[in-house]
């Protein structure tokens, strides 16, 4: 990005005795800050009457207690309805996803020096359609709540699940608060918002709004990490909240692999929040501590990952409110190095969801992630809002990454999923947290299964999960094959690479890695071919092959015949129930499903694998269950059920 640095002198000087005031904008002018550009103020900011800020760029303002940030009228008092100081979209008829913007940073202030009104223009892609919720953070001190109705042209109301109310999450009781008053105000800088969308009644896609309120002072404090879904989510989630709702039904955990969900630490450990600033956060090194002068001051030690994106929120029959199609990013341990999902970039009014390996007490600084760029910052620069791009620290070896993004017949995105593999990596099935990396696939149409530790399924778990990220180890699984599935070989037609190595991607075209070793893939009726970034493989079948490190017995594994069937039992937290997904081969199969006792609770003859079939348990039931699935070719899978 080219930056230019331009020093304001001094225009304006004590409106009162203590607040100082650098950069002053008159009545009638006009201060464009042009995209690519940063401004930086070394003291106050102040606009009077209709004077005009317009922020296409980058604006700082550092400046120490006494110094003030206001929009006054032309009165001398405080101007509070906006228009003054404007935050930009650059493309305005586009999201901000895919548009720059213009952002504001403030330290040095405090909360009380900071009166002044700026707009935020705003523009997003929807989280759902029909029933769902706007997932946002809230950057503004002291915004009362029904100003939202006015600035995002819809009529917020008070009622819990109608879709119309206002939510704030709270991480200690793992439940979402609803506004009973909407003139309150905020006060919590880093909140999770959800904001009600009934039947579509909240547009923030199609066209563009502008939010008003005063920014949020410098954080006296970090956040503390600790106590997260610190309740008793009851047998399979089925507890009851302070609200008379079930856990499960709006609580979802897309790490945890080896436990049954809603039991041990299935759920907990989860931090939501919203980027608090102005400014984009740079999330990419708050696993590991660097040096003096190079480092963002954070050291979560236990971090297992961080979901970005909520996807699309589906708001079910029973109301019950579930995210699909989520970005999900974990971290090694040791390292510290991202894989899955690497962005980590949190804009401002976004959020994003942090999931701990333990409830060790841990602290999050947001003064220190924020960040003009678009890319997140290179290890071992200079430390700073304007630092360079990319980089991720790394021990004993880099973290080599494959993504898998499953295509339609017009070649857009409709699914992706991970092969991660490093020194540090487990090879299979894991049951401690300390280390891995994985997350679970869930009910994605696309996905790898847990690998044997010769290669090929693990059928201890085949029937149990399946995984959006896989580890393996690189020197003991090198040359062995993880299987990735296509649930949907009508949607998912071929399939695109993305390849990186230690968070980075590399070059288009590149096959080999930095061990001089590269990733391979062979679908179950082709010969094995070199994975190279931005390469296509054309033709999407039911099963695949993926290897890091060309196999030596690849012709006696074309050959496999024994390969177990790919239905599984996995839970569908959008329905809080469980479903069965059917191998693709399989056209018809038998359910039956038993109590402990042996007593006999579903039946289900003939039933058609082309769609999941849902296991519908009562879920105030507190039981384990076998399931039996037979196809109409005569396999046979057993399972249990664990609630």
């Amino acid at each position: 990005m080219r930056k230019s640095l331009f020093a304001i002198g001094l225009l304006a000087i004590s409106y009162s005795v203590q607040a100082q005031i650098l950069c002053h904008v008159d009545t009638n002018a006009n201060m464009y800050v042009s995209e690519g550009t940063l401004v930086y103020s070394g003291g106050g900011v102040q606009t009077r009457g209709n004077g005009l800020l317009d922020v296409h760029g980058n604006v700082m303002v550092v400046g120490v207690s006494g110094d003030a940030f206001k929009t006054i009228n032309a009165a001398g008092t405080d101007k509070t309805d906006g228009g003054n100081i404007i935050l930009r979209l650059n493309t305005p008829t586009a999201t901000d996803d895919v548009s720059t913007y213009g952002q504001l940073y403030v330290d040095g202030l405090s909360q009380t020096d900071i009166t002044g009104i700026v707009s935020k223009e705003f523009r997003t892609k929807k989280n759902g359609t029909g029933n769902y919720y706007q997932q946002v953070g809230l950057p503004f001190f002291g915004k009362t709540m029904s100003t939202l109705s006015t600035e995002l042209g819809k009529t917020f109301g008070t009622v819990r699940r109608s879709q119309n109310e206002i939510l704030k999450w709270n991480n200690t009781a793992a439940i979402a608060d609803h506004y009973p008053n909407l003139s309150l105000t905020t006060s919590n800088g880093s909140a999770y918002y959800m904001l009600g969308s009934n039947n579509n009644n909240l547009d923030v896609s199609s066209a563009m709004h502008t939010l008003n309120g005063r920014p949020y002072a410098t954080f006296a404090s970090a956040a503390t990490l600790q106590n997260a879904g610190n309740v008793n989510f009851g047998p399979g989630g089925t507890a009851i909240n302070g609200y008379n709702e079930r856990y499960n039904t709006y609580l979802q955990d897309q790490f945890e692999t080896s436990i049954a969900p809603w039991t041990l630490t299935y759920g907990k450990n989860i931090y939501q929040f919203g980027n608090p600033f102005l400014t984009n956060l740079d999330l990419s090194r708050i696993g590991y501590l660097e040096n003096s002068g190079t480092s963002d001051g954070n050291n979560i030690s236990n971090i297992w990952g961080v979901r970005y994106d909520p996807g699309t929120v589906v708001v079910g029959s029973q109301g019950n409110a579930y995210s699909t199609g989520a970005l999900i990013q974990t971290y090694t341990n040791p390292g510290g190095v991202p894989v899955g999902d690497v962005g980590m970039i949190i804009k401002p009014m976004q959020t994003f969801v942090l999931k701990l390996r333990d409830n060790s007490s841990q602290t999050l600084d947001f003064n220190t992630l924020r960040r003009f760029n678009s890319t997140v910052r290179a290890a071992a620069t200079d430390y700073s809002v304007t630092a360079a791009k990319n980089g991720a620290k790394n021990i004993d070896g880099t973290v080599k990454q494959l993504g898998v993004i499953g295509l339609d017949a017009t070649g857009k995105e409709v699914a992706r999923t991970y092969y991660v593999v490093s020194p540090n990596s487990v090879t299979g099935h894991q049951t401690s947290v300390a280390t891995t990396v994985q997350a679970t696939a869930g009910s994605n149409i696309i996905g790898t299964f847990e690998e044997a530790l010769t290669g090929g399924y693990d059928t201890n778990y085949t029937a149990q999960y399946w995984l959006y990220i896989n580890e393996a180890n690189e020197s003991n699984f090198q040359g062995k094959n993880v299987k990735l599935v296509n649930y949907d070989t009508g949607k998912v037609k071929s399939y695109k690479f993305e390849i990186r190595e230690n968070g980075e991607l590399v070059p288009a075209g590149t096959h080999v890695l930095s061990a001089g070793i590269g990733f391979y893939y062979k679908a179950s009726n082709g010969t094995l071919q070199p994975a190279k970034q931005d390469g296509i493989a054309p033709n999407a079948v039911a099963s695949y092959d993926l290897y890091y490190g060309e196999p030596s017995n690849v012709v006696l594994a074309a050959k496999e015949t024994a390969a177990p069937s790919r239905t599984m039992v996995v839970y569908n937290p959008e329905i809080t129930n469980y479903i069965v997904r059917f191998d693709p081969n399989w056209k018809k199969a038998d359910i039956e499903v038993y109590d402990m006792s042996g007593k006999l609770v579903i039946s289900k003859k003939a039933v058609n694998t082309s769609t999941d079939f849902v296991i519908e348990l009562n879920g105030a039931i507190k039981n384990s269950y076998v399931v039996k699935i037979v196809s109409d070719k005569g396999e046979t899978v057993n399972t249990k059920i664990l609630k």
